[in-house]
């Protein structure tokens, strides 16, 4: 890893650490979300993280560019720019469940090159970087060997979105031939999958701050992170992860129910 990937590498790791230690403030204390017009929520916690996080990328970097959930775009200069969700999983987050995240990733000239995930409520934290690895606690990770989709485990965000969104067909088929199934997905489901703990996740539609670490992670996991067509980017509308091993039967569902 080159000087200046890792020095973005260490400041995201320690935004991270700051704005899960905001969260972790608002966490099961009765925040109130307001909805936006997209209907997903947003809540006082998700503004000061992300507002915690740009201060820092602006103090130490100002000239990168920065894309954010909650206060959108800034342009850059130099080739880099953040991708920055300071809560993935607010639904989550509202209901008290600990299943939400901190996700911060770094795009380079040839692509988002590294990211940070941290799960404040659960305390863990997974990185990673092309040709470093992936990391989750200090210990390196790895995606599961299932070789099989009939074996399985496949997580999901929200049930009724795959309908809303035309993937309807191509999840059941889905369900159909893999062993089981489990929800609350959002970013805890494709670090499920990075980690061997999960074979695939799945989200019909996704944005680019949902998905910036999760590219490096789930790469450097010997995983796959790709939108439903298959291709490997964070700018998709949709994104699904597997360990790599089922990656060909579950496009072979996708493609037959799109």
């Amino acid at each position: 890893m080159d000087a200046a990937l890792q020095d973005r590498l260490d400041l995201a790791l320690e935004a991270a650490w700051q704005a899960g230690r905001i969260s972790l403030r608002y966490y099961q204390a009765g925040v109130q979300p307001e909805w936006k017009a997209d209907e997903s929520p947003v809540t006082v916690a998700d503004r000061e993280a992300e507002q915690k996080i740009r201060q820092l990328l602006e103090r130490h970097f100002p000239e990168d560019g920065i894309v954010g959930e909650e206060y959108g775009r800034q342009e850059g200069s130099t080739g880099y720019r953040w991708l920055v969700d300071p809560i993935d999983g607010t639904k989550a987050f509202v209901q008290g469940v600990p299943l939400y995240g901190v996700l911060i990733g770094i795009e380079t000239p040839q692509g988002v090159e590294a990211g940070v995930v941290l799960l404040p409520a659960l305390d863990e934290l997974i990185w990673a970087a092309t040709g470093a690895g992936c990391w989750w606690n200090g210990r390196r990770a790895a995606v599961s060997r299932v070789g099989q989709l009939r074996d399985a485990c496949l997580i999901y965000t929200e049930g009724r979105s795959f309908a809303k969104h035309g993937r309807g067909p191509a999840w059941e088929a889905l369900c159909r031939h893999s062993r089981i199934q489990r929800g609350w997905g959002d970013c805890y489901g494709h670090i499920l999958v990075a980690t061997g703990r999960a074979e695939a996740c799945f989200d019909p539609v996704m944005n680019p701050w949902d998905c910036g670490p999760l590219l490096p992670i789930l790469r450097e996991a010997g995983g796959t992170f790709t939108d439903w067509q298959g291709q490997a980017t964070v700018y998709g509308e949709d994104a699904f992860s597997t360990n790599g091993t089922i990656f060909p039967a579950v496009m072979e569902h996708i493609r037959a129910g799109h």
